[in-house]
């Protein structure tokens, strides 16, 4: 990432699209002028070196992005309200983009000359450009209408809360016939408004797969074997809103050949959240599209990706309406979460990919630090059952596109996101791919080059990487598989009811899945374990007793400068713990390198927690050699603080989990007719004899 510094520092975490021109806090970049009508939206990167940086971010009510690293998050500035926030929490950035609207509008200008000398792109449907909400809806339906015994469309049950329908499609051969047990798989797009490519990618896979079925024997095979259900649009309302105000108007030929050009709506290009108006309240259909302009999604909506379920109401999540990471007034209370919930839980998703921009991520469960406590459960979440079998495929994943494999949390903590609370809730493996380096909707051509691959990475990009996790889905030993004999024509149904834990609580989930035995009374039935990830057992590490070394400083920053001590681990021990702490309630970060041979740092952690809380990074195993230690004054008006680097021993321990089991019942004529618990484990295969329920 390039940044045009405002204090020599460039670690900033992308969470926001919405960007300002310009600052008038002290310290900050000041702009031409301080009208806050000659304030532009900007993009700028915010450090948080610790994990409390980041949380004291998240609670100041901006815009984040989905972007961010260890050590820092990009966020939007839409008003110099917003700067002063920064300012007043004490938080240094660099601006990447200083006016999101001229970006817009350069784009634009790209976008028209690559459609303009494009008369077929390389993708699969051959698209150059970004489709609208229409195109989308066409392109579904003209795939289920050339391909019918391959593809069917459909409508999710809840419309928006413009009354827009959410629709989908589904691929497998027979699709339109019974429920035969097989493997699904999930690609979503579009949680977020403005992240337009994750649409694309999402409508260009389902594309790839028709259109090469039969032809390709690799596609062929997967999608024989799979069951492909493909949301590319799911905030409809929001993708409406941004999609049309992110065209350009071009007046230069209104103005006589000159280069003037403007945005025609262009609060509305950066939206982020839902059309929620009122909190908590459903309003007249078409209330959204008549509302004032919201940029980056300010003042009204939810943020759908913090809707879900799992852990609802916890870190990275704000309670606050205005605010651009608000959760919504309970879990589930967005149709659109609702329809995606009622989805998952009426199918046996095995593998689930969620599409977002940008930061060229691939993000696994949790997306809260290991270390955290939820009031529901009291004890710490620790690394989820099936880490090790999640990361080797995220890692797989990402060596076909050249992101980062990495959890969820090391971006920044959230709760409330779709894959949190699916794993947990199903076992069905989940991920977010942060597609694109550092753009929300960046010009098309560069949509192309990730979703086929460019310079070292061409022929394969995300292309290649769904395709693997679609491989993982239809797998039998990334899941379950039930096989037997039961009446032909019988309907066979898993069933569980539980509760799914909320940070603070919990709310009531069930799963409810069928499918039709065939006609020579047999069956095989792919579905995930029995026994969800969230009650299963899970290691917690834990320090042992004093530190066997420790060091401090005490020291003075001054605002959006930074200070670096040296701290050298000379013996092999289990935890490196660095903590920041200093006496006012506002922000300072913390980064943590290790010293390379040639003398250059590789950053290992960061700590940017939220305003008022301190600054933490926890290092296991770490290797022998010097680190740097560097604390950021990012929004302190206090610069004294005392850094402290202790090195432990510690403890594994096993947090002990529970068995479930699902409960399956064999219904013929709609009755009834035999019902057996069934507890089958991850990678297993389990007979099941439902013969009885063919007795009269």
């Amino acid at each position: 990432m390039m940044h045009s510094s405002v204090r020599g520092r460039t670690a900033l975490c992308g969470l926001a699209t919405a960007v300002l021109v310009g600052f008038t806090t002290t310290g900050l970049i000041a702009p031409a002028a301080a009208d806050p009508e000659s304030f532009r939206p900007q993009l700028v990167t915010v450090d948080t070196p610790t994990s409390a940086d980041r949380e004291l971010l998240q609670t100041l009510g901006l815009d984040l992005t989905e972007h961010a690293g260890q050590d820092y998050v990009e966020v939007v500035l839409h008003t110099l309200d917003d700067v002063a926030a920064l300012a007043t929490a004490g938080l240094s950035y660099d601006v990447r983009i200083p006016d999101l609207l001229v970006r817009e509008a350069e784009n634009n200008q790209v976008n028209a000359a690559y459609a303009a000398t494009t008369a077929t792109s390389p993708l699969p449907s051959g698209r150059d450009a970004y489709r609208t909400l229409d195109d989308y809806d066409a392109d579904m339906a003209a795939l289920a209408a050339s391909h019918p015994d391959l593809v069917t469309s459909f409508s999710l049950p809840h419309p928006s809360l413009d009354g827009k329908q959410i629709n989908g499609i589904e691929i497998g051969q027979n699709v339109t016939g019974p429920e035969q047990g097989l493997p699904v798989f999930l690609m979503l797009g579009v949680h977020h408004a403005r992240e337009w490519p994750s649409g694309e990618h999402a409508m260009e896979f389902a594309i790839d797969l028709v259109e090469n079925y039969g032809s390709d024997p690799r596609i062929t095979d997967l999608v024989n074997r799979s069951r492909v259900i493909v949301v590319p649009v799911l905030n409809v309302d929001g993708f409406d809103k941004s999609r049309t105000d992110g065209e350009l108007i071009d007046l230069r030929a209104a103005d006589g050949g000159g280069t003037a050009t403007i945005l025609g709506t262009p609060g509305n290009a950066y939206m982020r959240k839902n059309c929620r108006v009122v909190d908590g309240q459903d309003t007249p259909d078409g209330t959204c599209a008549l509302a004032a302009t919201s940029p980056g999604g300010y003042g009204i909506g939810v943020d759908l990706n913090r809707n879900y379920g799992g852990y609802w109401g916890g870190p990275g999540a704000s309670d606050v309406f205005a605010d651009p990471t608000y959760r919504g007034a309970a879990a589930f209370s967005e149709p659109e979460t609702q329809n995606i919930r009622e989805l998952i839980s009426g199918r046996q998703v095995t593998t689930l990919i969620t599409n977002h921009t940008f930061s060229n991520l691939v993000l696994r469960p949790n997306g809260a630090a290991p270390d955290l406590v939820p009031g529901s459960e009291g004890i710490p979440l620790g690394d989820p059952h099936d880490e090790a079998a999640l990361k080797a495929l995220g890692d797989e994943m990402a060596a076909q596109n050249g992101y980062t494999s990495q959890h969820a949390w090391e971006l920044y903590d959230t709760t409330g996101s779709v894959e949190d609370w699916s794993y947990n809730a199903t076992g069905g493996f989940g991920y977010t791919f942060e597609i694109g380096p550092d753009e929300f909707h960046p010009p098309f051509p560069k949509v192309v080059d990730e979703y086929l691959g460019a310079g070292e990475y061409s022929g394969k990009g995300n292309r290649e990487a769904f395709l693997i996790a679609l491989e993982n889905a239809v797998d039998p030993a990334t899941h379950s598989v039930l096989t037997g004999e039961a009446p032909a024509g019988a309907t066979l149904r898993l069933r569980k009811t539980f509760a799914t834990p909320t940070w603070d609580g919990s709310i009531q989930d069930s799963l409810d899945t069928a499918m039709t035995v065939g006609p020579d009374g047999r069956y095989t039935w792919h579905v995930n374990p029995s026994t969800r990830p969230v009650v299963m057992d899970r290691q917690v590490e834990t320090v042992s007793g004093d530190p066997v070394a420790e060091e401090s400083w005490t020291g003075t920053t001054a605002p959006l400068q930074s200070t670096d001590q040296e701290f050298t681990v000379d013996q092999d021990v289990d935890l490196l713990e660095i903590n920041l702490d200093w006496p006012t309630a506002d922000d300072l970060d913390l980064e943590v390198y290790r010293t390379n041979a040639d003398g250059s740092l590789t950053q290992v952690g960061s700590s940017g927690n939220s305003v008022n809380e301190k600054e933490r990074v926890l290092l296991q195993d770490p290797a022998l050699g010097t680190y740097v230690l560097r604390v950021i004054n990012f929004a302190s008006v206090t610069p004294s603080w005392t850094l402290t680097a202790e090195l432990f021993d510690a403890d594994t321990s096993t947090v002990p989990g529970l068995v479930e089991n699902w409960t399956l019942t064999c219904e013929r004529d709609g009755a009834v007719a035999q019902t057996v618990p069934v507890v089958v484990d991850r990678g297993q295969q389990l007979q099941v004899d439902l013969t009885a329920c063919g007795r009269p």
